[in-house]
């Protein structure tokens, strides 16, 4: 995986292969960034990135100057290698905390402006995620919640659904929380 924007772009990571994760593609991610970027202003946004993993989505926005991201993972070697970038690359921005993904978002009471999940693709309770995300008020006015699914998976039932933009098998739906 490669950063592809910001200032630590064309830094290539090699994640462990023995973590269980599936890292977004670079189309995928230029082109969720290219939206990202032209709608807010990163300098002063902060992120949850839900199901981090190796942490390139965290590594790509703190690459572009976001103000702060908290990523969460409940897999100890992928919080391990995300902990090891971050010093490596002194990217203070980023907190990382090891939490099972469902009982964080039930039991935390910050708010963001971007939230970004990437669940596994067999996950039976990825429709969850955005329903928790909104029961439990953790986007700002107008902000922006984007999970990350197979293709095949349709979440536009779901609460604050927008619209779902197709990349190959892999697809992100967008949820807005509207302002009050």
């Amino acid at each position: 995986m490669r950063i592809i924007g910001g200032k630590l772009k064309g830094i290539r990571f090699n994640a462990p292969e023995s973590l269980p994760v599936r890292p977004t593609t670079d189309m995928a991610k230029e082109a969720l960034f290219n939206i990202l970027y032209n709608t807010y202003d990163f300098d002063s946004c902060t992120v949850l990135d839900l199901f981090c993993g190796t942490g390139n989505i965290s590594f790509e926005f703190a690459s572009r100057g976001i103000e702060h991201v908290t990523a969460v993972d409940k897999h100890s070697g992928c919080v391990y290698w995300v902990k090891s970038v971050i010093e490596k690359y002194k990217l203070n921005e980023i907190d990382v905390q090891k939490a099972d993904v469902f009982k964080f978002l039930q039991s935390h009471t910050k708010s963001y402006q971007i939230i970004f999940a990437d669940p596994p693709y067999n996950l039976p309770t990825i429709p969850l995620i955005p329903e928790l995300v909104m029961k439990n008020n953790l986007l700002t006015d107008n902000g922006l919640l984007i999970v990350e699914h197979p293709s095949l998976l349709k979440l536009n039932n779901q609460p604050g659904y927008t619209e779902t933009r197709r990349y190959g098998n892999s697809s992100f739906s967008f949820f807005e929380k509207a302002p009050n």
